[in-house]
């Protein structure tokens, strides 16, 4: 399932050239993916982690509905922790990068399709480990602190006034949160760690123009 036809004919290629492997369908977008799956019910998918249309993390668990039986197996350039963590909790049977050689693409489907449940996963191991850490020990109690200040619209000045801390130190702790969280922007930072539980958020201020503009501020 990907947008790009020369990938989904490639993949085809691929796959129909192995014995007892049958390509059934692909799809061009998360909702005609899901309407395929849904009908002719696969044993395995291969799902491109930007599939347009829905969240792929949601076109998971819509084909878990319609399919439970079918394996899904994620297709990514991104070896992003926060991301691969969303996606194992809605139960992939592999995330696999696309630079992975054929052979490996092959064995994934196969131990899928096994269903011996294992999760295979073609992942740094600093990824990996962050993906598996819970979520509530992802940032540290000061990083935490950052993050709610900034959720309150603070400058860095003014956090680093109430944390009693460096300018320069409030900086350093937004490049991790933005590193853990894999956020582009304070804003993004904030939103995905209301996500994932890590901060409460209860009628705030809306974040300033500047700042919701502004991706690249504290990197």
């Amino acid at each position: 399932m990907d947008d790009h036809a020369l990938l989904r004919e490639g993949l085809r290629e691929i796959l129909d050239a192995e014995e007892n492997f049958r390509v059934v369908g692909e799809a061009g977008d998360s909702a005609g993916a899901v309407a395929m799956i849904a009908e002719r019910r696969p044993d395995v998918v291969l799902l491109d982690v930007e599939i347009p249309g829905e969240d792929v993390t949601v076109t998971v668990r819509r084909i878990r509905e319609r399919s439970p039986n079918t394996k899904v197996i994620i297709l990514s350039m991104y070896d992003g922790p926060r991301l691969l963590r969303s996606l194992l909790a809605a139960d992939i049977s592999g995330y696999l990068l696309k630079s992975v050689r054929r052979q490996e693409l092959l064995a994934a489907v196969r131990s899928a399709h096994s269903g011996d449940g294992r999760v295979v996963l073609a992942v740094s191991q600093e990824s990996l480990a962050q993906a598996q850490q819970p979520a509530a020990d992802l940032l540290s109690p000061r990083e935490l602190e950052v993050l709610e200040l900034t959720a309150q619209a603070l400058s860095n000045t003014q956090i680093a006034s109430r944390l009693n801390l460096t300018e320069a130190t409030v900086k350093r702790h937004l490049r991790n949160i933005f590193g853990k969280l894999d956020a582009v922007s304070r804003i993004d930072a904030v939103n995905k760690a209301v996500a994932a539980s890590l901060i409460t958020v209860r009628d705030l201020p809306p974040m300033p123009r500047r700042l919701r503009l502004e991706r690249n501020e504290d990197r």
